[in-house]
């Protein structure tokens, strides 16, 4: 089987724990779609384009790359749409509101420095609408917290989202292929500086029997709706129950002893059950 990574990190610890499982019985190769001549290798009889690939970037010539491999007839963990879904902040609230589930409520507003004049009723917080690394995320509290957001930030796009009162804990849910994961972290909204995350210590593991079913069952509920099978949830715990704060898709999952064997068992399943059915559509009479 030849799986390709496409990222710019294959030495991430999840994506390396996961290829020395899959090696050496398979070929597992990495592109990184930064590079000036990323693109996959010829394909012939004796080698496929790939069997799976595992889209551990979100930038548009990794969403590009992904889509070519698609067409050539590859199966891509996270598919490309469903990745660029959870990208933009604005289109994941709302499939989240139309599939039900307990997302926070969102508003986009085209830049931060168009905040202060629409007058939001602090605290809120504000997030850049599209998701990437070093993104803003951050709560505020009055307009002089957006006039100093606004030195680095004043053009950036945002959704902003009212605070919602919590214990001071993000609960990460981690998910792949329907096995679930979790961690406690405390929120990067936490702290007092409000240009600026609390702390970003990897989340503390929980095990399975201490996170609600119901809990377990958003999770699966989510991953249904957005069409993901490596994802991550942030959940908050307020007083209505969890809410869900942020989707992402192929997270890190640090400190999740058993999650590399999840992926790398995800990879096997979902590629031999392409080659199946490539195999069955060559068979006469088909």
């Amino acid at each position: 089987m030849r799986v390709v990574l496409i990222t710019p990190r294959p030495d991430h610890p999840l994506l390396a724990a996961a290829t020395a499982l899959l090696r050496p019985d398979h070929l597992v190769e990495v592109i990184d779609p930064a590079a000036a001549d990323a693109a996959p290798q010829p394909a012939g009889p004796e080698r496929p384009l790939a069997d799976v690939c595992l889209l551990k970037a979100r930038t548009p010539r990794a969403l590009a790359l992904a889509h070519a491999l698609e067409r050539h007839g590859a199966v891509v963990l996270n598919s490309a749409a469903a990745t660029a879904r959870c990208q933009d902040r604005t289109r994941m609230a709302e499939l989240a509101h139309r599939a039900g589930l307990p997302f926070a409520p969102s508003r986009t507003v085209g830049a931060l420095r168009e905040l202060a004049a629409l007058q939001p009723r602090y605290p809120v917080v504000v997030k850049s609408r599209y998701s990437r690394r070093g993104d803003l995320v951050a709560r505020v509290d009055d307009a002089r917290q957006i006039r100093a957001l606004c030195g680095t930030w004043g053009s950036e796009p945002v959704v902003v989202q009212p605070f919602a009162a919590n214990d001071g804990w993000d609960r990460k849910l981690w998910v792949i292929s329907g096995r679930l994961f979790a961690g406690l972290r405390r929120s990067e909204l936490a702290g007092d500086d409000p240009a600026g995350p609390a702390g970003r210590e990897p989340a503390e593991p929980l095990a399975p029997g201490d996170v609600p079913r119901a809990w377990y069952d958003l999770a699966l509920r989510t991953g249904a709706a957005f069409g993901l099978e490596v994802y991550g949830l942030d959940l908050v715990d307020g007083d209505g129950g969890p809410l869900i704060v942020d989707i992402n898709a192929f997270p890190g999952i640090r400190g999740q002893a058993e999650a590399p064997r999840a992926l790398a068992d995800l990879v096997l399943r979902r590629g031999a059950a392409a080659r199946d059915t490539s195999a069955a559509g060559c068979r006469p009479g088909r």
